[in-house]
């Protein structure tokens, strides 16, 4: 790099500042410019450093890391990487996605953290990541919480399981489908499964939260979960997923720990037993994953979807699917809902009318 990556580090803890700080300035492309005890703090130094990247904690005096983020990205957006061990809260954790974080890691052990240099890899290549985020598309999602009656009924309004709608994504992928799964009708003949880059140890509280502001049921990915019509299923790329039947002839899904290509193999599994009714979406992320899987989606009769690369938070998952030529559609982020809706909509009727 040319010039070095500029960290502010936000924390109220000193050991915390020292610890944090010694790893960025360990890397010969990182340099710490300043640090902040609170979030009132961060927006003055933010102003007067003009930092390319900062490390927030959330459980701060004066000013917390949560209301400091609202603040941030109104008056002066910068990419966020927060660190905290408040990550069992689902209101912390889905707040802050929500609000447009870059990522959301959990500190090693609880507030005073003294094994964080355990995790120095992960958070050095987060702040790279982070760095290189087009800034200009993070935006935050206004939602708000369900009434008990706006939640779809199963026993009452039950839809028949005819198709499989898959979404990848990657790094800042989480704000991206909470504005989709807040938006988009349950009362759809399918099920859905969302992978995105969130930390397992996050994923359940951020599920049970994101379930209270969406007409589908949330439920965090499990071994063994059958698909359901109206569910959406959220599982993290730490882990892969494959689609499989049971001797019931039911549909479930299959986890192990295999890290490799979870999106690949998501859809090419799936794609092996829903066939035409399989849906394959791309939105934003880094990498080349998902591409010989939306090209196994487009073998069975599927349909395969991008998000507009000039909308990605990170565009290189969607340009890597568009240039193998595996993309049938290319869709603007706020036109996402109304496609999908219509596609399942619009085979329904064929299926009628047959």
């Amino acid at each position: 790099m040319a010039e070095k990556i500029k960290v502010l580090v936000v924390d109220d803890a000193s050991f915390m500042v020292k610890a944090i700080s010694e790893i960025l300035n360990s890397d010969p492309d990182i340099e710490v410019v300043g640090s902040a005890k609170n979030g009132k703090l961060a927006l003055e130094q933010i102003k007067l450093l003009h930092p390319d990247v900062i490390t927030l904690d959330v459980d701060m005096p004066v000013m917390d890391g949560i209301k400091a983020v609202r603040h941030i990205m109104l008056e002066c957006p910068v990419p966020i990487v927060m660190l905290s061990s408040l990550f069992s809260n689902g209101a912390i954790s889905f707040e802050a996605l929500r609000l447009g974080v870059v990522d959301f890691l959990p500190k090693p052990s609880g507030a005073i953290s003294r094994d964080i240099h355990q995790s120095k890899q992960q958070i050095l290549e987060r702040i790279k990541l982070a760095y290189s985020v087009n800034i200009k598309n993070v935006h935050r999602v206004r939602i708000q919480p369900l009434k008990a009656e706006e939640k779809l009924n199963h026993s009452d309004e039950y839809q028949h399981l005819d198709h499989l709608l898959l979404v990848g994504t990657t790094l800042g992928g989480p704000n991206t489908s909470i504005r989709l799964f807040s938006q988009l009708s349950p009362k759809l003949a399918t099920a859905a499964i969302v992978i995105q880059e969130v930390s397992p140890k996050i994923l359940p509280a951020f599920a049970e939260e994101f379930n209270k502001y969406s007409a589908w049921h949330i439920r965090e990915v499990t071994d063994g979960a059958l698909l359901e019509a109206g569910v959406c299923y959220i599982g993290s790329n730490d882990y892969t997923l494959t689609i499989k039947t049971n001797e019931n002839n039911q549909f479930y899904i299959a986890l192990s720990d295999t890290k490799e290509k979870p999106l690949n193999n998501l859809f090419s599994s799936a794609a092996k037993i829903f066939n035409g009714q399989t849906i394959g979406v791309l939105l934003t992320g880094l990498g080349d994953d998902g591409s010989e899987g939306f090209s196994s989606i487009k073998k069975y009769s599927g349909v395969t979807l991008a998000q507009r690369s000039e909308t990605c938070v990170y565009p290189n998952l969607v340009e890597c699917a568009k240039e193998k030529g595996v993309v049938d559609k290319v869709i603007d982020q706020s036109d996402l809902v109304t496609e999908i809706e219509m596609l399942i909509k619009d085979h329904e009727s064929d299926l009628l009318l047959s």
